[in-house]
């Protein structure tokens, strides 16, 4: 393997960890120390990579940042580059998710709060509000999940610009097949529990935490829901669960391996109620048949007992490693497909996110 950067994104800061040619990753220091940095991307589509950052500002509210030059230098664009139109009504809360898009050279997708997706067509610089979402009928009726009314997934078809996805929590998970015109929610064969019987498989109005695809296979989308892990084989028209055979089906993070389609990977939680890990103990386990079956590893992670969390974007699968980061501020990176494990990072922040990619 080649150099390979690791960019994690905090509470309070990014920090960027280096390896050279496969060596060990050693981190930087702070990058907007005490600024909130809620999603990340490392765009490795044009001749030199691009960094992009959502930063929260606090008092002066969220913005997005793009490096040139692998994070020694900043900039954003002379206007805010991710903004609601006047007439709209709306105020932006939070950049959720930055995704370039694999088939239109210099598209980058954001994710917004409330329920928003945005555009670029300029490589991350500056963004326009997709109005065919915004002006969903079902958006009046969508509930924030705890976490705000974040769209937190965008999945653009690794082939097919025409055809994107995206998870709003806690409103569900839409589709559109026009490039974003027209949009229909995909939620078909997704259990929500907490409803009374025979309301249990609503429209719209789901708790999607994550969702993942491979490029090589983008019509099969791997789906970690509130209460349940799901798969599909249509880019969505229909979910099957695959999270019997897990020791809960509650958790927040899914990635699939960069090379494998059918691997998967989750790390579950205890519960909604009790948002640790299963035992106490960080493993995470692995479905190398596109979830028919899985299997804990957990070698080098630490045994316990382990009180914290890893939140929907602190997990990445890259041809630089799987990494996945914590609240309690450790990042942890395998490099034999998740089987032995290693830390990479401690004492840092609250990790949001986390991504990785091979330079």
């Amino acid at each position: 393997m080649g150099d390979a950067l690791l960019a994690i994104g905090t509470r309070k800061g990014l920090f960027l960890a280096r390896s050279t040619g496969g060596g060990p990753f050693e981190v930087d220091p702070v990058r907007f120390s005490t600024i909130g940095v809620h999603a990340v991307a490392v765009d490795t589509r044009g001749p030199t990579p691009r960094l992009l950052a959502a930063v929260e500002y606090g008092h002066f509210g969220p913005s997005v940042m793009w490096s040139d030059d692998l994070g020694e230098t900043w900039q954003e664009a002379d206007r805010p580059p991710v903004a609601f139109p006047a007439d709209s009504g709306a105020t932006l809360t939070r950049v959720w998710q930055l995704q370039p898009s694999p088939s239109e050279p210099g598209v980058v997708w954001a994710g917004a709060e409330p329920g928003a997706l945005f555009r670029s067509e300029d490589g991350g610089r500056t963004y326009e509000l997709v109005q065919g979402l915004w002006d969903h009928p079902h958006r009046p009726q969508w509930q924030p999940g705890g976490g705000g009314l974040c769209l937190h997934t965008v999945l653009p078809h690794a082939t097919d610009p025409e055809k994107i996805a995206i998870a709003v929590s806690a409103a569900g998970f839409y589709r559109s097949t026009d490039g974003g015109a027209a949009w229909a929610a995909a939620n078909q064969g997704i259990r929500a529990p907490f409803l009374p019987e025979g309301a249990q498989y609503p429209e719209f109005g789901q708790c999607v935490h994550k969702v993942a695809a491979h490029p090589d296979r983008p019509d099969t989308l791997f789906l970690q829901h509130h209460f349940g892990v799901y798969r599909s084989d249509d880019f969505g028209a229909t979910w099957t669960s695959i999270g019997d055979a897990l020791p809960s089906d509650f958790g927040f993070s899914i990635a699939v391996h960069p090379r494998r389609p059918d691997t998967v990977y989750v790390l579950p939680l205890e519960s909604d109620m009790n948002r640790v890990p299963v035992e106490h103990r960080y493993r995470v386990f692995r479905s190398d048949d596109g979830g028919g079956s899985w299997t804990a590893f957990g070698e080098g992670l630490p045994e316990g007992p382990v009180h914290d969390s890893v939140l929907r974007d602190a997990m990445c699968a890259t041809d630089a490693g799987i990494f996945f980061g914590t609240r309690g501020g450790e990042v942890h990176a395998s490099h034999d497909d998740g089987e032995t494990w290693s830390r990479v990072a401690a004492h840092l922040p609250d990790v949001l996110t986390v991504r990785a990619a091979v330079l």
